[in-house]
C-alpha cells in the first residue's frame, strides 16, 4: 500500500505541475513582450534563466548531501546526492546550449570565453565527470565516498559562476542587481514563473530518481543475500 500511495502521490503531483508548466511557457512566449533591442530573441532568456537557477539548486543539494553521507556514511544521502547531480548536469547542459542561442541573437556569435560562459562549462565538465565516478566501481562505499569528496569540490565552481560578472570584466548581462531586477515588469513575471515551473519539475524528477535509486540498491542487496545463500547453504 505504501509504494502504491507513493506512486498516486506523484501522479498527482505531475498532473498538478501541467497546468503550471502550461502557464509559463505562455507567459515565456505570448504574454510577455519582446525585448526592444533584441526582439523575440529575449524569449530564450526566460529558459536560460530558470535552468540555471535549477542547476545552482541541484548542486548546492548535490553539495550538503555529499556533506551528509561523508559525516553519516548513510547511502540514502549519497543517492540523493546523485539523483540531485545527474538533474543538475542536464540543466546545465540546457543552459549552455540556450546560452549559446542567446549569445548568437545577442553578440553575433554563437561562443566567446567570456567568464560566466566559461565558468558554466567548466562546472558541467566537472558533474558529468562526477556522474563517470560513479561507474567507476561496484563498491557502493567506496563509489559514495569518492564521489562525495569530487562533488564538494566541484561545488567550488556555483559560487565562481554566480560571481564572474562581478568578478570581472564580462559581456553577459547583469539582470539582479542590489537596485532591483533591470527588466520590464511582464519580463519580470515570465521570468520568475519560468523559475517556478522548473523547480517544480525539478522536485518532482528529484523524488522519482531518489525511489528508483533506493530501488536498486534493495535490489543489489536481495541479490547479495541470495547469492550468499547459494554460496554458503545451511548445514545440515
Amino acid at each position: 500500500m505504501v509504494p502504491l500511495r507513493k506512486q498516486l502521490v506523484t501522479k498527482y503531483a505531475v498532473i498538478l505541475i501541467l497546468p503550471l508548466f502550461v502557464a509559463a511557457l505562455y507567459a515565456d512566449l505570448i504574454w510577455s513582450p519582446d525585448d526592444r533591442v533584441l526582439g523575440a530573441s529575449q524569449r530564450i532568456f526566460y529558459f536560460h534563466m530558470g535552468a540555471a537557477v535549477v542547476a545552482a539548486l541541484a548542486f548546492t543539494l548535490t553539495f550538503g548531501a555529499s556533506l551528509g553521507y561523508l559525516l553519516i556514511k548513510d547511502l540514502r544521502w549519497d543517492h540523493v546526492a546523485a539523483a540531485s547531480a545527474e538533474i543538475g548536469t542536464v540543466f546545465t547542459a540546457m543552459v549552455l546550449f540556450s546560452g549559446v542561442l542567446w549569445g548568437k541573437a545577442a553578440w553575433g556569435v554563437w561562443w566567446t570565453w567570456d567568464p560566466r560562459l566559461t565558468s558554466t562549462l567548466i562546472l558541467w565538465v566537472l558533474f558529468a565527470g562526477y556522474l563517470l565516478l560513479r561507474e567507476w566501481s561496484d563498491d557502493l562505499g567506496k563509489r559514495a565516498t569518492y564521489s562525495a569528496v569530487l562533488a564538494i569540490v566541484a561545488y567550488i565552481d556555483v559560487p565562481i559562476d554566480y560571481m564572474a560578472v562581478r568578478w570581472w570584466r564580462s559581456v553577459h548581462p547583469v539582470v539582479i542587481t542590489t537596485q532591483g531586477i533591470h527588466m520590464a515588469p511582464k519580463m519580470v513575471d515570465a521570468m520568475l514563473l519560468s523559475m517556478v515551473a522548473m523547480m517544480a519539475i525539478f522536485v518532482i524528477w528529484m523524488v522519482i530518481r531518489v525511489r528508483l535509486l533506493d530501488a536498486e540498491w534493495r535490489l543489489r542487496q536481495i541479490y547479495q543475500r541470495r547469492h550468499q545463500v547459494l554460496e554458503d547453504p545451511p548445514s545440515s
